[in-house]
């Protein structure tokens, strides 16, 4: 399994700002943070993290900081069916576990094989980078609840 860079702290994720071309900034840093603490979560949730942190910000800034992440590929952003769009800081090739009743979702490494895991038996001219795969179920805690 890959690292998860679950022990950075704010000169690491200065780094990886930085590495990707981006102005550091005690809000980039905060929103990095939030979504490397609680993973899969969506945006108002890293905003309340964000706001625990530094105080004020508005949505909108972690909105923008959210979306310039993921689109240079240092935060990934994933949209289960049925969900609002979550984030995560793990960017590597792999897949997601959903709950069908609780709706949390856990990390999980490919099935088989490379990038991208599942090699369609047609790609209508694609050159395929990347496949989604979200296995759908029902967790272990909801299982002993229900």
């Amino acid at each position: 399994m890959s690292e998860t860079r679950s022990t950075q702290n704010a000169s690491d994720i200065s780094d990886i700002l930085r590495a990707a071309g981006m102005q550091v900034t005690a809000q980039r840093v905060a929103v990095y943070h939030a979504v490397q603490r609680t993973p899969h979560a969506i945006a108002d949730e890293i905003a309340l993290n964000v706001r625990e942190k530094l105080g004020a910000i508005s949505r909108q800034a972690v909105y923008d900081a959210l979306n310039a992440m993921a689109e240079i590929g240092i935060l990934r952003r994933i949209q289960p069916a049925g969900s609002a769009a979550r984030y995560e800081h793990r960017v590597d090739n792999h897949h997601h576990l959903a709950c069908r009743s609780c709706g949390s979702v856990t990390d999980i490494d490919c099935a088989v094989g490379e990038a991208p895991c599942l090699i369609p038996q047609e790609n209508h001219g694609f050159v395929i980078d990347e496949a989604e795969v979200i296995y759908w179920g029902v967790c272990p805690s909801c299982r002993q609840s229900g």
